[in-house]
């Protein structure tokens, strides 16, 4: 006699088997659309599983062609303590993106002072051995500029995808006050790009901007409440202060991407800018997870209507997309006017 327990177990097995089979193919993107891919904080990669670092560089470099990977934006938290091991591993993987696919990188606090204290604003990011003046990262012909031309943790970007030219604007973490007005130059200067910012703390994981001034430390990991902030004359601009200083002002801002934040590690709030226009904000971090996140990456893919951007979480390391509410979600993009 069959046993109908082991019937329903049997079947049970080989739902959970075609399920998983089904998140783990990659899934392709429309004819016509494009992906921009988001580097979270790589931190743990880098000082302890190298591996899973390069295993999400090598995927983006394999699937540059199929995705049509126009850009990848790392969001700080390079590595965990600001030394010369972990800097290594971190060039190592972000290498193998080099005349491949255009990206940009911003320090996170980890990557500034001693141990990566953030006691200052001192971090090996602007060693020419590694991503600074002169190295491979800052050559790239997508750059635009730095703000300091000895360093290069402020920078802008511009690149060409969907018939729709885009800035990166790309900053410190903490950034200073006259990191910020540079940043609003040139923003003002490209007025037919649509804008997103990078920069390592920004949103706050309960969906709202991280402000100091309002909230202190009822919110935790605010930039204001870092070493850093002690240093006479010292400026820091958290979330809120970058929304109404610069992200809020002006109509072609579109995304701001962060990391940092633990928690559930995720954001997302969509603002009305000053001009009418919708600005979508995005915190993703994995740094807690076992592993220090095992690959999970965001892949937003933008439909060829020129307005609709997908947004999903693969890891690579895994081979399995995060289809989790505040993981997998559609956004609307307005189009330049």
């Amino acid at each position: 006699m069959i046993n109908p327990l082991r019937i329903c177990f049997l079947t049970l097995c080989f739902c959970a088997l075609a399920t998983y089979s089904a998140l783990a193919e990659v899934q392709p993107i429309q004819p016509g659309s494009w992906t921009m891919v988001i580097l979270p904080d790589t931190q743990i990669y880098s000082r302890a599983y190298p591996e899973h670092y390069k295993k999400q560089t090598q995927w983006i470099v394999d699937h540059v062609k199929s995705h049509n990977i126009k850009y990848v934006l790392h969001e700080g938290d390079i590595t965990d303590n600001n030394v010369p091991e972990q800097w290594d591993n971190a060039l190592a993987a972000m290498q193998t993106l080099d005349g491949k696919v255009p990206y940009a990188m911003i320090p996170g606090n980890h990557d500034y002072g001693p141990n990566g204290n953030s006691a200052d604003r001192d971090t090996m990011f602007n060693k020419e051995k590694y991503f600074g003046v002169g190295s491979t990262y800052a050559q790239q012909p997508s750059i635009g500029a730095f703000f300091d031309d000895e360093q290069t943790d402020n920078s802008f970007h511009t690149f060409e995808a969907g018939d729709q030219k885009w800035l990166v604007i790309a900053l410190e973490w903490a950034p200073r006050d006259e990191v910020v007005a540079w940043a609003e130059e040139v923003v003002k200067k490209h007025p037919d790009h649509l804008v997103m910012l990078v920069t390592h703390a920004y949103m706050y994981y309960d969906d709202t901007r991280y402000n100091w001034a309002k909230k202190s430390h009822n919110q935790t990991w605010n930039p204001h409440s870092y070493p850093l902030a002690k240093i006479p004359n010292q400026t820091i601009n958290d979330g809120e202060q970058l929304w109404q200083k610069l992200v809020s002002k002006y109509p072609n801002f579109r995304f701001t991407f962060n990391g940092h934040v633990l928690e559930d590690g995720t954001g997302r709030l969509s603002s009305e800018g000053k001009n009418g226009n919708t600005v979508h904000q995005l915190l993703a971090n994995y740094q807690f997870k076992q592993e220090g996140g095992m690959g999970d990456m965001r892949l937003l893919e933008f439909l060829p209507d020129g307005k609709t951007v997908e947004v999903r979480t693969y890891s690579p390391v895994l081979d399995r997309y995060d289809t989790a509410e505040d993981q997998q979600f559609t956004l609307e993009c307005e189009p330049m006017k």
